[in-house]
């Protein structure tokens, strides 16, 4: 069944989407992704893989019916606060299933309302752990904190050379805090130090965090924030001459990020899920779909440049169809029982899902920004011993 399903699927993406006769019955996916707040140029470009996908595949087959897949939006904000009215909004219109989040926290805030409501949900990007500890409705298709935070040491030790690294996230943001914690314990296990600071929401002067970090001699500025952080760090960074490198996960993977040091001397250096142009169809498909939506395009942030999360939305989209053709219903507790046993060829690689629910990763793509150009280099593929 597994094979059959991943066979399907590629089949699927290989076929051109056409119209969608309107009297065919719809299914509909929610999409819990931030439109707004500081996390909303991610959520926007992590909404764009899913809409993408969906424009290429808008119909499936459930059951011996053929449904048409109807996209259901919700703007959790950025904010737990704002989180669950929007998931509430995707309980309420009978979603099947549940795409999403950008940003942890708020996949955290929403996912009760999901739990009760017996609809499963698929995290895209979201990596802390809690997640998916302890819920047997929330899935995900990217790797997790404890190993991204442990790639990132052991390049900052080992590719940079850093022996103290000062790590600066934003107070009760559950992905900078856990993401720093699970750091701190890899790099500190490797014999440097941390020292690790927090800034208040709606901060817009990072001038002495970065004085800070230069008056602890850190080797390494770690700041695994929202993209509307990180610019603004970087950018800050260039003006005080700041010349150690900024160390980031995969929130900073964005092209306004690479915009934001265009031009500068601050070396940026990332792990994220997918680097462009390690699938060609997938990218120079990408590319002409927005080319083609000027509303698409200004999502992305003005160009073409193909984000990571834009990548793991389209694979989540078809993890998906994959659990709604696996469970042969559209009812959500059928969804959810089906899920575990899914397993797909994405584009960010193969998936299937471990006891906990969390996709099976064994590494990350680390890359750098091109100050000249605000281009997004490789530089490795690195895994965890």
């Amino acid at each position: 069944m597994k094979k059959l399903i991943a066979l399907v699927l590629a089949l699927m993406m290989l076929v051109p989407a056409f119209s969608v006769a309107d009297d065919l019955p719809v299914i509909k996916i929610g999409v819990y992704e931030p439109a707004s707040g500081d996390s909303g140029a991610g959520g926007k470009q992590e909404t764009l893989g899913v809409q993408y996908a969906n424009a290429k595949t808008p119909t499936v087959e459930i059951g011996g019916t053929t449904y048409k897949v109807e996209l259901v939006m919700a703007d959790n904000g950025s904010s737990t606060d704002k989180a669950p009215s929007a998931a509430q909004k995707l309980v309420s219109e009978n979603v099947s299933v549940v795409l999403g989040s950008y940003g942890s926290g708020v996949s955290i805030a929403g996912s009760d309302y999901f739990k009760d409501a017996n609809i499963p949900a698929i995290g895209l990007t979201c990596t802390n752990p809690q997640v998916t500890a302890g819920n047997s409705h929330y899935f995900r298709v990217c790797f997790l904190d404890p190993f991204q935070g442990t790639v990132l040491a052991n390049y900052a030790s080992k590719e940079l050379g850093a022996t103290t690294v000062y790590c600066l996230g934003e107070l009760g943001n559950d992905y900078d805090q856990g993401l720093i914690t699970y750091f701190k314990q890899a790099f500190e296990a490797l014999g440097g130090m941390v020292i690790v600071d927090s800034f208040p929401t709606g901060t817009a002067d990072f001038t002495s965090y970065l004085t800070n970090a230069t008056g602890y001699n850190a080797d390494v500025f770690f700041c695994p924030v929202s993209i509307a952080y990180s610019t603004q760090i970087i950018q800050q960074a260039s003006a005080q001459g700041l010349e150690i490198a900024i160390l980031g996960g995969d929130t900073l993977d964005s092209n306004v990020v690479a915009d934001a040091d265009k031009g500068t001397n601050v070396k940026v250096v990332i792990t994220t899920f997918y680097q462009e142009g390690a699938n060609a169809e997938f990218d120079e498909g990408f590319k002409a779909w927005l080319n083609e939506n000027p509303d698409m395009m200004t999502n992305n942030g003005g160009n073409d440049v193909i984000s990571a999360v834009s990548v793991m939305g389209y694979d989540g989209y078809y993890v998906a169809l994959a659990a709604l053709q696996a469970a042969g219903s559209t009812d959500g507790a059928a969804v959810m029982a089906a899920l575990p046993s899914v397993e797909i060829d994405g584009v960010s690689g193969h998936i299937k899902f471990d006891e906990t629910g969390d996709a099976v990763r064994t590494s990350a793509f680390v890359k750098t920004v091109n100050n000249e150009t605000g281009e997004w280099q490789f530089v490795t593929e690195q895994t965890v011993d």
